[in-house]
C-alpha cells in the first residue's frame, strides 16, 4: 500500500483526542513509508494531520477545488497541491490517488466521502481498503447504523465487512494492508425481484 486518502474535518471538533488522532496517523502514515492523500487545507483535522505527517517526513497529496483555495484554506506547506474544478473531481483524484481509505472523525462531507468510496467497493468499481478511525466512540452511531442495515436485509453481511473499524491507528493500518474485498455481487438475482 502506498498511499492512503484519509478523510476528516476542516474543524478540529469539540474534544483535543480528535486532533491528537489525527496527528498519530499522520505521523504513522509517515514511519511507514505510506502517503497521505488528503482534501488540502490547512484547517482543522485535515491540517493537523498533513502538518504531522510533514514533520516526520512523509510525502503528503491534496487535492482541492478552486473554490476552497480561493477561500484561502488551502495548505501552504504541501509540495503537491492539484486544484481541480469541482468536489466531484476532486473525490474522483483522491480516489485514483489512493490504494485505501480512512475515515477520521468529520461532519457530512467525511460522511460523504467515505459512503462513497464504501459504495465504489460494494459495486466492485474498486477493492481498496476502507476503515474507520473510531475516535473516542465518535462513529459508534454510524457502525449501529450498519448493522442496523444489516438486520433490516439492506446490506449483506460481507458488505459491512468491509467497514474495518478501530481506535488505533497502527492497528486499523495493520489490518487495512491484510484486507480481502469480500466475493460476494451486490446485486440481488432477478428472481428475487
Amino acid at each position: 500500500m502506498k498511499r492512503i486518502c484519509v478523510f476528516c474535518g476542516s474543524s478540529l471538533g469539540a474534544r483535543p483526542v480528535y486532533a491528537a488522532a489525527a496527528r498519530a496517523l499522520g505521523s504513522l502514515l509517515a514511519a511507514r513509508g505510506i502517503g497521505l492523500v488528503y482534501g488540502g487545507a490547512k484547517v482543522g483535522l485535515m491540517g493537523s494531520l498533513a502538518d504531522a505527517a510533514i514533520a516526520a517526513g512523509g510525502k503528503v497529496i491534496g487535492v482541492m477545488p478552486e473554490l476552497l483555495v480561493r477561500k484561502e484554506v488551502a495548505h501552504g506547506g504541501l509540495k503537491e497541491l492539484h486544484v481541480v474544478k469541482s468536489m466531484h473531481e476532486r473525490k474522483a483524484m483522491m480516489a485514483d490517488l489512493s490504494d485505501g481509505f480512512i475515515a477520521l472523525p468529520g461532519g457530512f462531507g467525511t460522511f460523504e466521502e467515505f459512503c462513497e468510496v464504501l459504495t465504489w467497493a460494494q459495486l466492485g468499481l474498486h477493492s481498496k481498503p476502507c476503515g474507520i478511525l473510531n475516535v473516542g466512540g465518535y462513529f459508534d452511531s454510524l457502525l449501529q447504523l450498519f448493522d442496523q442495515s444489516v438486520a433490516e436485509e439492506f446490506l449483506r453481511p460481507a458488505h459491512r465487512a468491509m467497514v474495518v473499524a478501530e481506535e488505533e491507528p497502527g492497528t486499523l493500518v495493520d489490518r487495512l494492508m491484510r484486507h480481502q474485498p469480500p466475493l460476494t455481487p451486490k446485486w440481488i438475482s432477478s428472481d428475487a425481484t
